[in-house]
């Protein structure tokens, strides 16, 4: 296991995590003066940025599937509702 102490660690972490190289700088800037409840502030702000994201991607695929629904219906022979 890792050490979560190890500064290339944490680096390869967030930046798996997605998180650009100025939020990378901040985060290490508080992990060298040991503020966690800082490190915290930011990993949680990156969080809700990517949850974000995965909704609007949801929605995105909602909208997709329901084409997809609708054209195999068509090809089908069932009856859909009209758009």
């Amino acid at each position: 296991m890792a050490d979560i102490r190890s500064r290339e660690y944490v680096i390869q972490n967030l930046e798996d995590a997605g998180c650009e190289t100025e939020m990378i700088r901040n985060f290490l800037g508080w992990f060298d003066k040991g503020q966690q409840a800082k490190q915290l502030e930011l990993l949680e702000h990156q969080r809700e940025y990517l949850l974000g994201r995965v909704h609007t991607d949801e929605r995105r695929i909602s909208c997709l599937d329901y084409l997809i629904y609708q054209i195999q219906g068509k090809t089908t022979g069932k009856k859909k509702d009209k758009i």
